[in-house]
This record gives C-alpha cells, sequence and structure tokens, in this order.
C-alpha cells in the first residue's frame, strides 16, 4: 500500500516506520524534517494545513496519523482537532479507505473511568475529561466517528498508555537508575512493539473489523486486568513481544547507537 503519515517525525514515527518500511510505500510527513538516517519519501507538511494534507494524501491507499501537540491550547486543538477533520476529509476527497488515527489511552478512559474502573474495554462510550490534551484529541477522534458514519471510510483508532525503550525500562522522569515500582506504569508498551500495533492495524483485512470505526488498546496484559486488550488480539491479531514479565523484571537489552534507531 502506498501509505501517508502525518506527524511522522516525533517519537512515534520512526517506530512505525521499522515496521512498514520493507513493506509498504510511505510518504512521511512533519513539520520538521526526519533525522539524517531515514532515507525515504518526505514532505514538509502540517496537519493544520488542510490544502496541504489533502494535496499529499492524493494517489495514497492509507493515511496514519501520529501528530500530537500538547500544550499550546490553540495548536493542541489545530493539530489534535482540526488535524483529525483534515485526514478524514482527505481520505473523503480521494477515496481512501483506511485511517488509522492514534492517541492517549484517556481520549476515551478519563478521569471518571480511569480513577475508578477496572476491565475497561475499547469499546465504552468515550469520556475524556476537560484536560487540553485529551480533550483536543477526544474530539479528533469524534470528527473521525462522524466522518466513518457519513462516507463509509474505515477508522481504526489506537490508543496508547505508555512507552519505554527496550534498553531503558527502568530509566527516566529523572529517575538515575531502575527503581523497582517507583518508576514506570505497568501499561507500558516497547516502542518496537508500538510500530508493529500500526502494521497490524494497517494490514487487518477491513472485512475482520466489526464496524468502520473501531478502537483498540495497545497495552501488555495485566493481572488485575485494569484494561481489556482482548479486541486487539483477537481481531488484530497483535501481540506485544515485550510482556509485562519482561517490563518488571527490566531485562536489559543493547541500545542502539542512537534514541531513534528505528529508521
Amino acid at each position: 500500500m502506498k501509505v501517508l503519515i502525518l506527524g511522522g517525525c516525533g517519537m512515534l514515527g520512526p517506530w512505525v516506520v521499522k515496521a512498514l518500511k520493507h513493506r509498504h510505500e510511505i510518504i512521511l510527513t512533519d513539520i520538521n524534517p526526519p533525522d539524517d538516517g531515514f532515507d525515504g519519501e518526505f514532505r514538509q507538511v502540517s496537519a493544520d494545513d488542510l490544502d496541504g494534507v489533502v494535496a499529499t494524501a492524493e494517489g495514497c491507499d492509507a493515511i496514519i496519523n501520529l501528530s500530537v501537540l500538547r500544550e499550546d491550547r490553540r495548536l493542541a486543538f489545530d493539530v489534535s482537532t482540526r488535524g483529525n477533520y483534515n485526514m478524514m476529509e482527505a481520505a473523503r476527497v480521494h477515496g481512501i479507505q483506511r485511517v488509522i488515527n492514534t492517541g492517549p489511552h484517556f481520549q476515551l478512559v478519563g478521569e471518571t473511568y480511569e480513577n475508578w474502573d477496572f476491565d475497561l474495554k475499547p469499546d465504552m462510550p468515550p469520556q475524556f475529561g476537560t484536560r487540553l490534551y485529551a480533550h483536543s484529541k477526544g474530539l479528533g477522534q469524534e470528527i473521525c466517528r462522524v466522518f466513518s458514519e457519513q462516507f463509509g471510510i474505515y477508522v481504526i483508532t489506537m490508543l496508547y498508555y505508555n512507552m519505554r525503550h527496550t534498553w531503558n525500562w527502568g530509566l527516566g522522569r529523572g529517575i538515575p537508575e531502575a527503581v523497582h515500582h517507583e518508576d514506570m506504569t505497568p501499561f507500558t508498551t516497547a516502542w518496537t512493539d508500538c510500530g508493529t500495533a500500526i502494521q497490524a492495524a494497517l494490514e487487518v483485512p477491513l472485512e475482520r473489523l466489526p464496524s468502520r470505526c473501531e478502537t483498540f488498546f495497545t497495552f501488555p496484559e495485566t493481572p488485575h486486568h485494569k484494561f481489556n486488550s482482548e479486541k486487539t488480539r483477537r481481531i488484530l491479531g497483535w501481540e506485544p513481544r515485550y510482556t509485562l514479565e519482561t517490563l518488571w523484571n527490566k531485562e536489559p537489552m543493547t541500545p542502539p547507537d542512537h534514541l531513534h534507531g528505528a529508521w
């Protein structure tokens, strides 16, 4: 497939490119250029640029949206909300049937759910709350749903919780070394697995989807079953390579030469 990736030079983009580059033709877009290691087609396009997104999507078979801006109120809505409108309009204009959206778990599972409930499923009614990041991404997801209903576009939304490098389970957030039980959430997914989850969404036969608008969690299974990712495994056939046991025991791996070794 010929695949347009929006916001592809951020944290998730290199891992998606790694999973797809030998299987699909990629057009990578972002407001910033990719690292020197990227050797594919790149176009400088912002997700909030309707004309740019529509023009770049011509001839594509699928669109993957990895774009996000969290802190600034105007930019967050421009990218996370209006950017989804632009993506869906591009799909409508060019007759693109498969769109893959991404976001944080709380664009569906807001504080009302997360603070009190367990066995949370991706088919629950969304309650994203009022936090800027969750609110702007949640509204963007709602735009995708409306386009899907009105124009018959298949929308697959992949939700993430926390990501880590496989060689760095115990570090981060100012902690100088691995501190068991104090350094990370058990809902962490390895960056490599984050990329292969997008690959699974891109390659799943559309007839396997229960509807034209489906949401999936990309979390490892946990014993207390806070989040239920059974749907992801059953429909997309995706299993994380790095399991909760690996995360918990902090089994080390050798890091690549540079941080974004995925290109």
